[in-house]
């Protein structure tokens, strides 16, 4: 019960509760210390030296920690964690032992208060860095999202615990004995990290130690540089530092004013203890109810931002009345926030970072940054405000300016974190800057030693990627093409030397015109009309009436191609009648042995635009010769015309004709899109065909485009709308005169959220179905063959949850940086599970409360919790029974997933079905239909 509780108020999930609890309660000791020895550390120290030596213990805890902080780093990179750990407790431990027999035997002088004052506040940066640093060891970035909330209460409870303890102790034995509790709480912390070492980091395994450990190689820089070279650390560094100097002037105003009003220093350590312990009581109200759910909501960045501006407003205030209640008011707010929310997301802003640079950078920022500041607080104090005599008034007017850097530091912070995030998961993927632009460099030679070498298809493909470009170094590769023994080669090397200089390669390509293979002598007809320095006339009096069929047949598809720019041609050179002749003569002739004529004589009349022969064009289009089939489609295409449209569609569903179909469908332009949406939306287009559309919807490049393809995403088959979120996303990139609604990509993917959810739903639905009839151990023919379509079912499901995945992710492509989404994507599909966890860490800070409220706890089930089948996740499954389960799936997906339902129908012989069959004999695809009244027979004949 009470376990239940823990997980469900604080968010624990299995095997976290003990280490948790564990941690908590180390650093619930060190705190806890911390607020026994400060208070009475201070007490002894204003009693004895008053307020105006504060300034010059600040300067001293800096000078005497920029050494602490040399042999400390030095200490970090020759002994293991734990050793230091151990070593610095058993240290502060027996030091704290003996203040307190000091202050009993009472030896107590100036010196020995000013030693201690330092070594309090290098006690409380370097123990708590070093829990932190262990807590980055034990948890992963997801884990110390969630529990870090919980952990941290540990402190605050240690706070309020420590201040109350220390008002009763001192007040009624003397500080002398709270002391000396202080030290054996501080010795019990060493049999705690010992059993966390047993319990957690012993047990992580190599490859996730070594990642957390030392995901860089190990650096002997100094510490500082360490820092300096990261725009990241540099800037928490710099936050620390003005953080602290915040704080100290904050304080110096609070125990400026306590000293003045209160003299007895008994008193004055309760004031303290009663003070330092109600703000940690607020902080700790915070830490548990509150941090979590701010931290969630408006993420690391902002939430670091609310105390810089608690404090800019408890400034104003003072500015109006400046009271001593307003700065109690200003130091609860320290106090409170800085201890709850702030800390959280410190220690989360730095999660990013490699451990063994961490390791180190941490311990320079909490010990050395921290200390500096401290010291540089007491200059100011010093040489500003004592100097100068000032006031609160004034003292406050400084916080403010620091303040202001402060929040400006803040917003430069947000930028760095993404990309310390970036540099993380891509640093997990064994992937680097310098991998691709080596590939880029070496992309021309790779091109110019496939276009010098005998692989046809390899060679096609590099001159159909160059067509959008002129690489002036390839040109005599490509002129050299001219001459391989390859019809296809030929053509497309003439097609891609119109993009270098007017006429350059002419002499070369006028030979070509007497080839024996039509499309090479057409190809060569057209380049030479284009750019020979002969008349339009000449030429065609010359080639039209050619004693070889193939030239003047070429000559005449050249003519059909110019009438569209110079009408009087078709009067002067009676195309029309030609085409006729032509065609009469076609009829006669053997398909198969001059396929290649009949191929220009469609090309001739689509260009001529000759509407009495579009028929013999579409007879064409179901000739049973594929050349034939290709070049019908082409002319089709060439022609735009609508009795063209319907079968063209349908061609894209071939694997054969689909690339013709898409170039030819590209001729009609955007006024195809509306067809394609209809035709689309009433189920009237094979499914395979519709996935290939969004990218000939992308080809017309215009707001048309964006508006059909962000209506595609609503179409039931899941790998159509990632072919759509595609089209969009390339669209989006590369035109960006082009407007996309953000609000309507909100919906859009709030809608694949819910079918992605509704998979997962029912891929655990079908699972749980399949494991409870394992368990039945019933083995017939039957049930194996039930079974076997059930994990169909199952395998397809989980296609469609990675597709729509992956539709999700495009979409939030077009919300957001289209590179953060590609490297978060790519962490979270990888088998690396620290990349997966930095890529979660990473879009739960980059996406928006509202989206990521629902997305990303399917994201996280998707990627981590149903690999290793918890239900700690946030994602609340639904099991259904197969009934409502099959009902489900048939009101949501598409043909392939109904045809998988009607067999596993027709298998269970279930009559309870026959309703739910029946209505799949109506408005569906043809197959769905024929399928579903087959089975609606088969089970109405059994009962």
């Amino acid at each position: 019960m009470l376990k239940r509780i823990f997980k469900t108020t604080f968010g624990l999930r299995d095997g976290e509760i003990h280490i948790s609890f564990l941690m908590q309660l180390y650093i619930f000791l060190i705190i806890t210390v911390l607020l026994i020895i400060k208070p009475n550390v201070n007490a002894l120290f204003l009693s004895r030296l008053g307020s105006e030596q504060l300034p010059i213990g600040y300067i001293l805890v800096a000078f005497i920690a920029v050494i602490v902080t040399y042999f400390y780093n030095k200490w970090v990179r020759r002994f293991s964690f734990r050793r230091v750990a151990i070593i610095t407790l058993v240290f502060f431990g027996l030091s704290f032992l003996l203040l307190g027999l000091a202050i009993k035997l009472n030896f107590i002088k100036d010196w020995v208060l000013y030693v201690y004052y330092i070594g309090v506040s290098l006690f409380a940066v370097i123990t708590t860095s070093q829990f932190w640093i262990l807590a980055n060891l034990v948890f992963n970035s997801r884990e110390a999202k969630r529990l870090f909330g919980f952990i941290g209460a540990g402190a605050i409870a240690g706070g309020v615990f420590g201040g109350y303890l220390t008002s009763i102790i001192a007040s009624k034995f003397g500080i002398e004995i709270s002391i000396i509790v202080a030290s054996v709480f501080l010795l019990l912390c060493i049999p705690i990290i010992q059993k966390i070492y047993k319990l957690k980091v012993n047990k992580l395994n190599m490859h996730m130690r070594a990642q957390r450990r030392s995901q860089d190689a190990k650096t002997n820089l100094p510490s500082y540089k360490v820092v300096a070279k990261s725009k990241h650390l540099t800037f928490l560094a710099i936050i620390t530092g003005v953080g602290v100097i915040v704080a100290k002037l904050v304080d110096f105003q609070f125990s400026d004013i306590a000293h003045n009003t209160i003299t007895d220093s008994d008193e004055l350590a309760s004031f303290f203890g009663f003070w330092f312990s109600t703000f940690n009581l607020l902080a700790l109200g915070l830490q548990l109810f509150l941090t979590n759910k701010i931290l969630s909501k408006l993420g690391v960045s902002s939430t670091l931002l609310i105390l810089p501006l608690g404090i800019a407003f408890g400034s104003l205030l003072f500015l109006i009345f400046p009271e001593l209640w307003v700065l109690v008011i200003i130091k609860g707010i320290d106090g409170s926030f800085k201890q709850s929310l702030n800390k959280a997301a410190f220690e989360l802003s730095i999660i990013p970072i490699p451990f063994t640079i961490k390791n180190q950078a941490k311990s320079f920022i909490d010990v050395a940054v921290d200390s500096i500041a401290t010291g540089l607080a007491g200059l100011m104090l010093i040489f500003i405000v004592k100097r100068f005599n000032l006031s609160s008034i004034y003292i406050t007017v400084i916080i403010l300016l620091l303040v202001f850097l402060w929040i400006i530091l803040i917003y430069k912070l947000r930028e760095t974190y993404f990309h310390s995030f970036r540099l993380n998961i891509q640093r997990n993927l064994a992937t680097t800057s310098n991998q691709k632009i080596s590939r880029k460099n070496k992309s021309v030679d790779l091109k110019r030693i496939i276009l010098k070498s005998d692989n046809e298809i390899e060679i096609l493909t590099v001159l159909d990627r160059l067509s959008a470009y002129k690489i002036k170094s390839l040109k005599t590769e490509i002129t050299n093409l001219l001459h391989h023994p390859s019809y296809r080669v030929k053509v497309k090397a003439i097609q891609q030397l119109y993009s270098y200089d007017k006429g350059a390669s002419l002499s070369d390509i006028e030979p070509l015109i007497h080839s024996s293979n039509a499309e090479v002598s057409h190809a060569a007809l057209a380049y030479v009309l284009e750019y020979s320095q002969s008349s339009q006339q000449s030429f065609f009096e010359e080639y039209l009436n050619h004693h070889n069929k193939t030239i003047a047949s070429a000559a005449l598809l050249c003519l059909a191609e110019e009438i569209g720019d110079n009408k009087s041609l078709d009067l002067k050179f009676h195309l029309k009648h030609r085409i006729e002749t032509n065609y009469r003569k076609a009829l006669t002739l053997d398909d198969n042995l001059y396929k290649e004529d009949i191929a220009k004589l469609m090309l001739t009349i689509a260009h001529a635009r000759y509407e009495k022969y579009y028929s013999y064009i579409n007879i064409n289009l179901i000739h049973d010769n594929p050349y034939i089939v290709k070049h019908a489609i082409k002319a089709a295409g060439i022609t735009a015309d609508d009795m063209f449209a319907k079968p063209l569609i349908h061609f894209i569903s071939d694997k054969t004709y689909r690339k013709q179909a898409i170039k030819a469908l590209r001729e009609y332009s955007s006024k195809i899109t509306d067809t394609l949406l209809k035709l689309s939306l009433n189920d009237e287009i094979n499914t395979n065909a519709q996935r290939h559309i969004p990218l000939l919807i992308r080809s017309f490049k215009n707001q048309q485009s964006v508006k059909i393809l962000t209506r595609f995403l609503k179409n039931k088959d899941v790998f159509t709308r990632l072919e759509a979120a595609k089209a969009l996303i390339k669209l989006k990139s590369k035109q960006e005169n082009l407007y996309f609604n953000k609000r309507r990509f909100k919906k859009e993917i709030f809608r694949e959220y819910k079918y992605a959810k509704q998979t997962v739903d029912a891929l655990s639905s079908m699972q749980n179905i399949i494991h409870l009839n394992a368990e039945s151990k019933i083995n017939t023919d039957e049930t194996r063959e039930i079974e076997i379509a059930r994990e169909a079912i199952v395998k397809l499901l989980e296609e469609q949850l990675n597709t729509s995945l992956k539709c999700i992710f495009k979409l939030l492509g077009i919300l957001y940086d289209e590179a953060d989404i590609e490297v978060s994507y790519s962490g979270l599909i990888s088998d690396v599970k620290e990349a997966k966890i930095n890529a979660l860490e990473f879009l739960d800070n980059l996406l928006q409360s509202q989206i990521k409220t629902q997305i990303l706890p399917l994201i996280e089930y998707y990627s981590i919790e149903a690999e290793s089948q918890t239900q700690n996740n946030e994602l609340s499954i639904n099991i259904l029974a197969e009934p409502k389960l099959i009902e489900m799936l048939f009101s949501s997906r598409s043909k392939r997933m109904k045809l998988e339902l009607l067999y596993l129908i027709r298998l269970l012989k279930d009559k309870s079905y026959i309703r739910l069959v029946q209505k799949q004999t109506i408005k569906t695809s043809k197959e769905v239909r024929i399928f579903a009244t087959d089975t609606a027979s088969i089970l109405l004949d059994n009962f």
